[in-house]
């Protein structure tokens, strides 16, 4: 009894995530313009007006440029502070290490607030640079927190033998080190990816005039003519979300790294 109640339960749960979103695809396809249900008519149109929209498709470049931008920063200063934080001991490292993880706790609003704010006193001016700024402060975290769990999960004494047998610091770290937490850091990097090219409430403070592809979305979302493109640009969205968020799942899953470093 107690096995098809939990199984009922998790369906239960499943249902509430993925039932929202499983009806925004199924309208992606939807021949109508007005969203009513049930669906009358399914067509595949609006896919092809959808990459016939310049906009649409200057809100994706954008998009994957900021994000890749964003991600790109996050990798190289994430696993930075990961093995500068893992490998030294100093006066209020707990201290540091909580604060490059509270970024990502902070209220998005705030964070952006605090950026816009930044950026105009240094008259800076918004452009995709300052977007992927904004993005790296919580893309940082998510490589951060991969990289120092792979790292606590390793033995230091691996690096040890290797200085022992005569490696210096960088044959240590290209043969010893970056195979343990490679896949730590690539996983990292297809989150904070996957983050910072959905994300809008930061985007909205720093990108100026700019349109990422969720602020296109959220700017077409109320004119009824274009739902329908909206719909399949949120269709994509899910889909770009999907692909780095499973990859990263698999090689978090994957110790072939640690395993093979030992």
């Amino acid at each position: 009894m107690s096995r098809v109640a939990m199984r009922l339960a998790t369906v239960a749960v499943l249902a509430f995530l993925y039932v929202p979103i499983g009806t925004i695809a199924l309208y992606a396809f939807n021949a109508d313009r007005a969203q009513a249900w049930p669906i009358q008519r399914f067509t595949t149109e609006w896919f092809g007006a959808a990459a016939a929209n310049g906009d649409l498709i200057s809100a994706v470049v954008l998009s994957v440029q900021v994000g890749l931008g964003a991600t790109f920063a996050a990798i190289v200063l994430g696993s930075l502070a990961a093995l500068a934080i893992h490998r030294f001991s100093f006066f209020g490292r707990d201290g540091v290490s909580f604060l490059f993880v509270l970024p990502i706790a902070l209220p998005g609003i705030v964070t952006g607030m605090a950026l816009n704010a930044t950026i105009n006193t240094a008259a800076i001016g918004f452009s995709a640079f300052t977007v992927a700024v904004g993005h790296a402060t919580f893309c940082i975290v998510i490589v951060f927190n991969n990289v120092i769990a792979r790292l606590r999960r390793s033995s230091r004494s691996i690096e040890e033998a290797s200085m022992d047998l005569g490696a210096d610091t960088w044959q240590t770290f290209r043969y010893v080190t970056f195979p343990v937490v490679r896949t730590a850091l690539l996983a990292g990097g297809l989150l904070a990816f996957a983050l910072s090219f959905d994300e809008i409430v930061v985007t909205f403070f720093t990108a100026g005039t700019q349109e990422t592809l969720p602020i296109w979305i959220y700017n077409q979302l109320f004119r009824a003519t274009q739902r329908p493109i909206v719909n399949v640009a949120a269709l994509f969205v899910i889909v770009v979300s999907i692909v780095p968020v499973y990859l990263a799942q698999r090689l978090s899953s994957d110790s072939t790294g640690v395993t093979a470093a030992r």
